[in-house]
């Protein structure tokens, strides 16, 4: 794959390149940026695979040169300092991001799921739902999420999901039709990737949409109806931040 690294801090992309040297050999470093002017010019010119990108530079944001440019038709892994609620809405259709400093496990990790969406997907999906998400930041409840399947990818909105439930190590969503999508990633993801949503981990394996609740009855931890009928248990030391953010979305 064909990549290009975009950072402000020389440091930053001298360290990120030698990782991939070391690393992950199937990726082509073709051009290093230091600003998103540069980077606009070089995405144009060599037609990238694999774009990392630091979200926040001088000038023009990472942010700003993706809702600039149109149509991507690139993978895009965000190399950060910075784990802002904006970062959160980005992940929903982003390949990944990484922390600095960059962890080479979760390089690793980062560059082969890359590598899956350019050989499995259709070419532009994730992409356009990356700007969509950038565009809808200020509004959660719009944004949609990219997932993962065998296939390729589903995309799906957030008022679609009714809950995820943990199963080992993957991730059942079920959605409000009764459709079903299994994905290999830990519930523990997803719940700390909706966190500024309306969505709360009420039990270790279910992690509900406030807005498909239908009812709660009491008990030492209680009880909630979904609206599709499913009856999840709160965990007792649940009880009192679900009922909290209950209060904080709705009035009663």
């Amino acid at each position: 794959m064909k990549a290009i690294l975009v950072d402000d801090e020389p440091d930053g992309i001298r360290t990120l390149k030698k990782l991939l040297e070391l690393h992950c050999p199937e990726v082509e470093i073709v051009a290093t940026c230091s600003s998103a002017a540069a980077a606009e010019e070089k995405i144009e010119e060599l037609h990238p695979d694999l774009v990392f990108l630091d979200v926040q530079m001088p000038g023009k944001s990472g942010l700003e040169l993706l809702a600039g440019m149109g149509e991507l038709n690139f993978k895009v892994i965000f190399v950060t300092a910075h784990n802002e609620y904006v970062l959160q809405a980005l992940q929903f259709s982003a390949v990944d991001y990484l922390m600095k400093p960059v962890d080479e496990d979760r390089l690793i990790e980062a560059v082969q799921r890359a590598k899956e969406r350019v050989k499995q997907e259709k070419e532009g999906g994730p992409t356009e739902t990356l700007i969509h998400n950038i565009n809808k930041a200020g509004s959660p409840m719009e944004m949609r999420l990219c997932l993962p399947t065998l296939k390729g990818f589903s995309v799906v909105k957030l008022e679609e999901i009714v809950y995820c439930e943990a199963q080992r190590s993957y991730t059942i969503f079920r959605l409000q039709d009764n459709k079903t999508i299994m994905i290999s990633k830990p519930l523990f993801d997803y719940d700390r990737l909706l966190a500024d949503t309306i969505f709360f981990r009420i039990h270790k394996s279910f992690l509900i949409n406030l807005l498909h609740v239908k009812e709660y009855i009491r008990g030492e931890g209680g009880t909630v109806v979904m609206s599709n009928g499913m009856e999840i248990e709160v965990s007792r030391r649940k009880k009192e931040m679900f009922l909290a953010k209950v209060k904080e979305h709705f009035k009663y």
